[in-house]
């Protein structure tokens, strides 16, 4: 499977790629920190800085994007198509383009009620089937709720039924259920760490901030990799 990815930021999709032995072919991410990032774990994939300006790349089997939350987050102030963050056009431009078999988008839980049904529709006029998921991240055992919505579009619409089934699968598993974050709480087998005990300030990390804006904008890949097994499930039919 050839991976385009865009709004890329550590490489949370691709890395969910590179585990199903997956090409990605092209990044797309205008963050420099992030981008140093994806240089260093994917230091012979190409990389562009701007979703306006990305060339054609071709051939392309399934295109993924967190495209910004920034205008759908509770954490702002919710101006959905008038935050100039609202890029949401411009991945819709490069699918048009590519013509990918498979998209998978993701983006918080504010999309439901501003933009969801307008990204479903617009992909579904591009002739795609789609299928939307709110998918926790504590679906996977991680040690956090994070509920994110989870797009998954397909070219060939009478067969998105086995994706969808699969999609639910994975979004009831363990969903709503938090799981405490210190070792000492926990009670079952995992195979995420626990988050160790540290001041309210910490001196010395470098590219501290980097870092933890990168994390926060990131997706978590193993929810990634458990979509892209129901895509190469179905794929294989």
């Amino acid at each position: 499977m050839r991976h385009l990815d865009l709004f890329s930021g550590i490489g949370g999709f691709a890395l969910a790629a590179r585990w199903m032995g997956w090409h990605t072919v092209a990044f797309c991410e205008i963050d420099p920190y992030c981008q140093q990032v994806l240089q260093k774990n994917f230091p012979h994939t190409p990389f562009y800085d701007d979703i306006r300006t990305i060339p054609p790349i071709g051939n392309i089997d399934i295109l993924t994007g967190g495209f910004p939350c920034q205008p759908f987050s509770v954490a702002g102030i919710k101006k959905g198509k008038e935050d100039d963050r609202h890029l949401w056009p411009e991945m819709l431009r490069v699918i048009a383009c590519e013509k990918p078999t498979f998209v998978v988008g993701e983006n918080v839980a504010g999309i439901i009620g501003m933009a969801l049904d307008e990204v479903l529709s617009e992909l579904e006029g591009q002739g795609y089937s789609t299928q939307s998921f709110v998918i926790p991240a504590c679906s996977v055992d991680a040690p956090h709720k994070r509920d994110r919505v989870w797009i998954i579009a397909h070219t060939q619409s009478k067969r998105i039924q086995g994706l969808r089934a699969s999609g639910q699968q994975v979004a009831h598993s363990h969903a709503g259920q938090g799981l405490p974050v210190r070792e000492s709480e926990r009670s079952r087998e995992t195979n995420w760490k626990a988050e160790p005990s540290v001041d309210r300030v910490v001196d010395g990390v470098s590219n501290r901030v980097d870092r933890i804006k990168g994390l926060g904008n990131a997706i978590v890949p193993q929810v990634a990799f458990q979509i892209y097994q129901a895509i190469n499930k179905f794929n294989n039919q």
